[in-house]
């Protein structure tokens, strides 16, 4: 009981973590272009971090996502053990690319460090025939880190070029002050669908720990008789503060603001402006909004940067600062092995006290 209650604390405080790393998403634009200072901008963002847990319960009417996380790993190979040596390399990865200044994916750290443990619990990547990684979950987590921003490039190049035609008449002093008005609704959007994609992880992860007590250390003969895609379900009514802690506590990270984040995003890919910047956020709301209907995580950091990259790319090809892209790029692609390398080290630390 100690380890779960460990784990439900460390989930938390990645949440926290998460919600002061990914805050630059959803305020970057807003804070670039001057229509918040980034202490409003950050109180503004966490009140929609936390709005998307009311969204997700009674308009989506599920959680799918923490579903999916919690099915990333086959279930057989779960342990509270395992659970917890994620959780650690993840909080180690993402404090590091914070401290680094790197808008590198929360999602993936976390899927990353649950597989890498699972791996290493195992000594492998199958046993007795099963595989560690459930892959229909994992492959299409894995091509959403390149899908999800090329939709959001593909999308806020569309909106620009529409939002550009229509306005090309328009005052250029009225029509700017429309837009930084525009951004505060732009914004909020994106919190909501970055609240209702990153706080749900969190959720999966908390949720996959209490299904692996339940059966098989309480044996609760309830969810000892349910399939595996009823369990979750049940676990969100059982344990309803799980929920809404989640939301709290990423709403919460989201007030203390990542700055070094909030910089690159804001400044360094490309110069945004108002219309830019409420394009950007509608395109990267829209692409969250899809993934949730769709139960698959993607990152929201990964989503607003490419929507970031399509209205640079509608003014010049040169207005992309390309260096800076290829190195996030970079930090992408290296998040989920760099996490698993680390889950795997934890977890060797960890069963040397708990053999």
């Amino acid at each position: 009981m100690t380890l779960l209650v460990t784990i439900v604390i460390l989930a938390l405080i990645f949440d926290y973590i998460n919600g002061f790393h990914d805050s630059a998403n959803s305020i970057a634009t807003i804070v670039s272009t001057k229509v918040l200072t980034p202490f409003q901008a950050v109180l503004w963002a966490a009140f929609f971090n936390f709005v998307a847990y009311f969204v997700s319960l009674y308009i989506v009417g599920e959680f799918k996502i923490g579903n999916t996380i919690a099915k990333s790993v086959n279930e057989n190979f779960i342990t509270l053990e395992v659970i917890f040596s994620g959780l650690v390399a993840a909080i180690i990865w993402n404090l590091f690319t914070w401290w680094a200044g790197i808008p590198s994916s929360s999602s993936h750290t976390l899927i990353g460090g649950f597989i890498g443990a699972a791996v290493a619990h195992v000594g492998g990547f199958s046993k007795a025939g099963e595989t560690v990684v459930n892959y229909p979950i994992v492959i299409p987590i894995i091509l959403f880190i390149f899908i999800a921003p090329i939709i959001g490039m593909i999308v806020s190049s569309i909106i620009t070029l529409f939002i550009m035609n229509i306005c090309r008449n328009a005052n250029p002093y009225k029509a700017d002050k429309w837009f930084k008005k525009l951004q505060l609704v732009s914004s909020a959007a994106f919190s909501i669908g970055h609240g209702g994609n990153d706080a749900q992880k969190v959720m999966g992860i908390i949720g996959a720990a209490f299904i692996f007590y339940e059966v098989n250390i309480a044996h609760s003969t309830e969810y000892v008789n349910m399939t595996s895609a009823e369990r979750f379900q049940h676990f969100t009514t059982d344990y309803w503060w799980v929920p809404i802690s989640s939301f709290i506590a990423i709403a919460l990270g989201t007030m203390s603001g990542g700055w070094k984040i909030i910089k690159t995003m804001g400044t360094r890919i490309t110069k945004v402006t108002p219309l830019e910047g409420v394009t950007a956020e509608i395109s990267g709301a829209i692409t969250l909004f899809m993934s949730e209907h769709w139960g698959i995580p993607v990152s929201t950091t990964h989503t607003i940067t490419g929507s970031i990259i399509g209205v640079g790319l509608v003014k010049r090809v040169s207005a992309v600062r390309w260096g800076i892209t290829i190195k996030l790029l970079w930090a992408w692609v290296l998040t989920i092995p760099v996490s698993a390398i680390l889950a795997m080290i934890v977890y060797s630390i960890v069963n040397l006290f708990f053999r």
